[in-house]
């Protein structure tokens, strides 16, 4: 059973840094907003594909507030609770294995 757990261990420290680096991607994109960057960038062109696909729908549910777009902050808080939720409960499940 130990090896099971060893695998619950090692899959909650690989999300764990998945979606660290996801939430840092998205505060990169919200930075760049504030400055206007050049479209054809292609740092900016990744910054877009890699988080339009999550930011768009919750884009459609939350309607921005004046001119501020705080899909991008509802985003981090249930990436932060997701990533909180899913990565203890994986390391609980797996050194109750060893």
């Amino acid at each position: 059973m130990f090896v099971i757990g060893n695998l619950f261990t090692a899959l909650a420290q690989i999300l764990n840094g998945a979606l660290t680096i996801y939430t840092w991607i998205i505060i990169f994109r919200v930075l760049a907003s504030w400055v206007n960057p050049d479209p054809f960038n292609s740092v900016v062109q990744f910054l877009h594909k890699a988080t339009d696909p999550v930011l768009e729908p919750a884009r459609r549910i939350i309607p921005p507030i004046g001119m501020i777009d705080i899909s991008p902050i509802v985003v981090l808080l249930l990436l932060q609770g997701v990533q909180h939720f899913l990565v203890r409960t994986l390391l609980d499940m797996g050194m109750r294995m060893r």
